[in-house]
């Protein structure tokens, strides 16, 4: 059953969870990592190459000796990615100066007020910025930035994606998702019709330019208007096979979704093991993966949609060639149906099995939300 598992491709590691930040959709900043726990550049010798790897935290800035552990990663792959607030500009310009190949991506939750507002820092717009201009600056190609959506910033997602053209860097989004990873369980859209008409509109614009790669990033974003909405994912997740990430404390988990109220559990921890193989491809792995393939979430975050998006090609590439063309004839681009792949994955697998406590819970949540005008009386 498990003889088709290779070597994975891509890995997330979470460096810590220590994070200088006060963001509302996450509360990581609340449960600081031990540093004297936390991996070691050493530590990470074991694990084997890979095509891309993203370094992410907490804020992996934090961290004194991070640019040992990108020296190590230097050795796997070709490809790293750091993910950070952009707050401590003076480190991050450092490092890229030592590392000109390195990618940056910085998070930035909206124009100035509405972005300090969600970080929870005043001046973080400020400083995220300058670390963008400053990464250009010095020549470091791969920069970018990239939102969160949540209830309140959807509108100001389309002007980020604005100056993200101005200045010829990369744009990334993500909605707010509930898991163990952001110590969250109320992050939920309440005004769906709001944020799915700005998605919408994204896609649109996307739609436009020149570049399959922003094409792509188009059927990125429909499948978060999809998770909006509650739909079961367009694409089957894999976590686990192609991709997976290692916490702080050295464990490895198939993605950063999970959810205890469901399940949560480790394919087994790099410090109990003599080989990364040892681990990879063991029962308690495969377990795990049996987890996966009926894990009831319908979470859409790059980490395990890009891989079944270039695993199962055809699917993305179909509706980005018929959705090109109605663009290029001047048509608006459908974004009411929403395609299901069936690439023989588990029916349970997004079921979105909810206990009616969940429910209630749910449902006080969207009731509250006054000021996003949810018409609860």
């Amino acid at each position: 059953m498990h003889n088709n598992i290779t070597m994975p491709t891509d890995v997330s590691i979470i460096t810590t969870y220590r994070c200088q930040m006060e963001c509302k959709m996450c509360d990581i900043w609340q449960n600081w990592t031990d540093p004297k726990k936390e991996i070691t550049p050493q530590e990470l010798e074991m694990l084997p190459n890979f095509k891309f790897v993203n370094i992410t935290g907490g804020e992996p800035f934090l961290r004194d000796d991070l640019e040992d552990i990108i020296e190590v990663m230097y050795k796997k792959s070709d490809r790293i990615v750091i993910s950070t607030s952009g707050w401590h500009t003076q480190k991050i310009l450092k490092l890229a100066k030592r590392f000109p190949d390195i990618g940056i991506r910085v998070s930035i939750e909206g124009l100035s007020v509405k972005n300090d507002d969600l970080r929870g820092k005043e001046g973080g717009f400020d400083k995220g910025l300058r670390t963008l201009l400053g990464l250009k600056k010095i020549g470091v190609k791969d920069v970018g930035f990239g939102i969160t959506v949540s209830n309140k910033n959807s509108n100001d997602m389309l002007w980020l994606y604005e100056l993200s053209k101005e200045l010829g860097m990369e744009f990334a989004t993500a909605s707010f998702h509930n898991s163990y990873y952001f110590h969250k369980d109320d992050n939920w859209i309440t005004n769906k019709d709001e944020v799915t008409e700005d998605f919408h509109e994204l896609i649109q614009r996307l739609m436009k330019e020149n570049s399959p790669k922003s094409w792509f990033r188009a059927f990125f974003n429909l499948g978060l208007i999809n998770y909006i909405q509650g739909g079961k994912r367009m694409l089957p997740c894999e976590a686990g096979t192609a991709n997976f990430f290692i916490d702080p404390y050295g464990d490895v988990l198939p993605c950063n979704g999970l959810e205890e109220k469901y399940w949560k559990e480790s394919m087994g921890n790099i410090r109990d093991v003599d080989t990364f193989e040892e681990l990879w491809f063991s029962d308690q792995a495969n377990k795990v993966r049996d987890l996966v393939r009926t894990c009831p979430k319908n979470c859409w975050m790059v980490g395990t949609a890009a891989p079944v998006m270039k695993k199962y090609i055809k699917h993305p590439a179909k509706w980005v060639v018929k959705n090109k063309i109605k663009s290029l004839m001047g048509k608006e681009i459908c974004t009411d149906f929403i395609p299901t792949c069936d690439v023989g994955q588990d029916p349970r697998q997004g079921d979105l099995r909810i206990s009616e406590q969940y429910k209630e819970v749910l449902e006080k949540i969207q009731c509250n939300d006054n000021e996003n005008g949810c018409g609860c009386s």
